[in-house]
């Protein structure tokens, strides 16, 4: 498949689509080291070899320290292994994300079975080399194979949707513009409905990460899948609270993400629905944001 991209690059795309594509190439291999590095010395001492500065990890009480996380010695979990499905990446070659399936494994024999799911993981750039700056899991009831592998054609749709080549300073964005489109997502869910306000806010070719459930890709199947899961989860018409925690934005200015919590309150809801979110964003060729990757997990 990478052969295929570069016979693609080769056959005259502008230049900074071949630059797109090398940035591609490096995170797909720093990706690749990660996941064979946990394999090799153990999941703790791989994310210590690849969490960058400020990186975060969603548990039960939400965003918190990665670092401080996985260098507690108190901190105990099972060891993963993955391999990614989808490969994106900002034009400046920053910021990126990996996604794909991943099993939890467990060493008790008698005790738990191995955990399926997806990793998407999001990358950003630290003195030269590619960092983890977040990463969420969405498990799956049953099986999932590893037999995956990236292709730079996937990654070739949300690109095309996206702004042209320039700077941040020259298309004007700003963290506080993705913060505000992250609260504006937040309320459209509430005035529209999950269904619509994803219609609304994500790319065309957006892809949906849920508990219980595989990738869901394309506006119409995602935001379909997205409305009936919080359908199913809120069963109630309590307001949603969208609470940004975090993120970053490319030097380019097209690509950023976002992480928080988006809840009800308990109190007032008959069922309390707690979900950590890590939001991948695409500025289009229209000057707005759109969310490219949505990934929830349980509190």
């Amino acid at each position: 498949m990478f052969l295929a991209a570069a016979v693609l690059l080769a056959g005259g795309t502008r230049a900074q689509e071949r630059s797109h594509y090398q940035y591609w190439l490096e995170l797909a291999a720093a990706d690749q080291t990660y996941a064979d590095r946990a394999l090799e010395i153990g999941r703790s001492q791989a994310f210590l070899e690849f969490l960058g500065e400020g990186s975060v990890v969603f548990r039960e009480e939400g965003p918190v320290d990665a670092l401080e996380e996985y260098s507690s010695p108190d901190f105990r979990g099972n060891d993963l292994t993955w391999e990614s499905h989808y490969i994106d990446v900002s034009r400046a070659g920053d910021l990126g994300l990996s996604a794909g399936p991943m099993v939890s494994i467990t060493a008790d024999d008698e005790g738990n079975a191995n955990s399926f799911g997806h990793l998407v993981s999001v990358w950003w750039k630290q003195a030269g080399e590619w960092k983890l700056a977040a990463d969420m899991f969405a498990f799956i009831p049953g099986f999932l194979s590893l037999e995956v592998e990236p292709n730079f054609y996937d990654t070739q749709p949300v690109f095309e949707e996206t702004a042209l080549p320039a700077t941040s300073e020259q298309i004007g964005s700003t963290m506080q513009a993705l913060f505000d489109a992250d609260t504006l997502f937040g309320r459209s869910i509430n005035i529209r409905g999950g269904e619509r306000a994803l219609l609304r806010y994500g790319m065309e070719n957006i892809r949906v990460y849920l508990p219980g459930m595989g990738p869901a890709i394309g506006g119409e199947v995602a935001s379909s899948v997205y409305g009936a899961y919080l359908d199913d989860q809120l069963k109630t018409t309590t307001p949603v609270s969208l609470e940004s925690m975090g993120g970053y934005l490319s030097e380019s200015g097209e690509m950023g993400f976002t992480y928080g919590i988006m809840s009800t309150n308990p109190e007032e809801a008959q069922v309390g629905f707690s979900r950590n979110y890590l939001r991948l964003w695409r500025l289009t060729k229209s000057n707005e944001w759109r969310i490219a990757v949505e990934v929830l997990r349980p509190l």
